[in-house]
């Protein structure tokens, strides 16, 4: 048992340190981004005899050959940001209802939930940044 257990840590080790070294090669963005990160998922379900897993990503890849362009991508990402704002803002409005109320415990978790949302707006405003 304990050698077993040996050899699946050794194995997870060296499958773990291929990876990061292989992660990000280069620098790539938009619908290159997505094609080199599929390629690598089909890789390993190859290598891992995954028939379905390859099937779905070879799909996945054509899709992205297809139809994927950079500016489809700083489109999505735009609209993604704007629904952002729109949740931001529709949490500001719901902390002010729960502190007219005055009860804290409403107070607390509507705060965590604005908290919440403008995280995820910094988020998709910093991929908006990166991409460009």
């Amino acid at each position: 048992m304990k050698y077993t257990l040996t050899l699946l840590a050794a194995g997870l080790l060296v499958a773990i340190s291929t990876f990061s070294a292989q992660a990000h090669p280069q620098n790539f963005a938009g619908c290159e981004a997505k094609r080199q990160n599929i390629e690598r998922q089909l890789n390993y379900a190859r290598m891992y005899n995954n028939s379905y897993r390859v099937a779905g990503l070879e799909r996945a890849l054509a899709k992205v050959n297809t139809y994927c362009t950079d500016e489809g991508l700083f489109t999505q990402q735009k609209y993604n940001v704007l629904k952002k704002e729109r949740k931001v803002e529709e949490r500001r409005y719901e902390l002010a209802e729960a502190q007219a109320t005055g009860r804290t415990d409403k107070i607390m978790k509507k705060q965590w939930k604005l908290d919440k949302a403008q995280a995820e707006l910094n988020e998709a405003r910093s991929m908006l940044m990166a991409d460009r």
